[in-house]
């Protein structure tokens, strides 16, 4: 009798289950501050666009429109009682006050001020996107040197664009279609400003990712999102001269998420996810950190959908960015990919 171990041989061995094949491990019903988590389906960035891209009833606007304009009025008489009032009782100490609210005011209309020229530059952007894209359209040479001449003096004043400016300047007489002047504005002028706004785009994405997997309160993870695609969007719009104040950066996100809504872009499938995160360790272990890289793949795509807005000139020398690379970069190392 042998005292080795008994090996019992199989006679069909592609039948045996392997660990691989084994279904992911399913999240509990409210883990992690979700109470079902049916699929990834990137539900954090799906609020953020609800959020941005719905335009309140008119009804409302007018309402609150009234609203400020009679608290404006009443807080402007009742500043004038009180100013004058101190003046009639004590000279100097009212003197003091009313130099104090002149200063308030002057202040505020710096504000508007500031506004108003944040959203003027944006406007200016628009218009040269385009004045760039008929010139495209009808094949003009003129318009295409024109719109060159804007692009031109819109960075003149920027020290990171000189170079770039003066090796567009001496190769621009060379060019004799409006394809090549614009292709050439592109390469050389527009090419690092794309790659800075790549880079900004990879940075929120990491960020809204790392914020919904670890995060575990209801609605952080929205509110995080928001923040962090209003920051990403109003870096973008500066690095191609947009320089949005706080209402320009409110209304060009509307604008970015109106884009996305129209074109349907607010939409992402499991294959996207398969090819950056769907065969790591973690995206098996938790739902959560599945939902973290659909956020970030959504975030990428406002982050695409700002640079097509804010860039004076549409994507036809330079490939237009893709989500997967900027995810790819972005996630690098985050979720297990080297």
């Amino acid at each position: 009798m042998s005292k080795g171990p008994v090996l019992i041989e199989l006679e069909d061995t592609s039948a045996t289950p392997s660990p691989a094949d084994a279904a992911p491990v399913p999240d509990m019903p409210g883990d992690l501050g979700h109470a079902d988590d049916a699929g990834r389906q990137g539900q954090a960035m799906h609020h953020v666009a609800a959020l941005a891209g719905r335009r309140p009833a008119r009804l409302l606007r007018w309402f609150f429109a009234g609203l400020s304009l009679l608290l404006g009025m009443l807080v402007s008489i009742a500043a004038w009682d009180f100013a004058t009032g101190l003046l009639a009782r004590m000279p100097v100490l009212g003197m003091g006050v009313a130099l104090a609210m002149g200063a308030l005011v002057l202040l505020a209309l710096l504000i508007v001020l500031r506004e108003a020229a944040a959203i003027s530059r944006l406007s200016r952007l628009d218009r040269m996107r385009r004045n760039a894209t008929q010139a495209l359209a009808d094949d003009s040479l003129p318009q295409a040197r024109a719109a060159l001449g804007q692009m031109v003096a819109l960075y003149h004043g920027r020290a990171d664009m000189r170079w770039h400016i003066e090796r567009l300047t001496t190769r621009a007489d060379e060019q004799f279609d409006a394809a090549a002047v614009l292709g050439l504005a592109e390469t050389q002028l527009l090419a690092p400003l794309d790659r800075a706004a790549q880079a900004q785009i990879e940075a929120a994405a990491r960020q809204v990712a790392t914020v919904t997997a670890l995060v575990p309160l209801a609605l952080a993870d929205v509110i995080g999102a928001l923040v962090i695609n209003m920051s990403m969007i109003r870096r973008i719009a500066e690095i191609y001269g947009g320089r949005a104040g706080l209402l320009g950066s409110w209304r060009l996100i509307r604008a970015v998420m109106a884009h996305l809504v129209a074109t349907g872009a607010v939409a992402v499938g499991d294959d996207l996810i398969g090819s950056v995160a769907g065969g790591t360790v973690l995206s098996k272990v938790s739902r959560r950190f599945g939902e973290g890289v659909v956020n970030a793949a959504l975030t990428a795509r406002v982050g695409i959908a700002a640079i097509e807005l804010c860039r004076p000139l549409p994507f036809a020398a330079q490939k237009r960015p893709g989500v997967s690379a900027l995810l790819a970069r972005a996630l690098r190392g985050l979720f297990g990919r080297d």
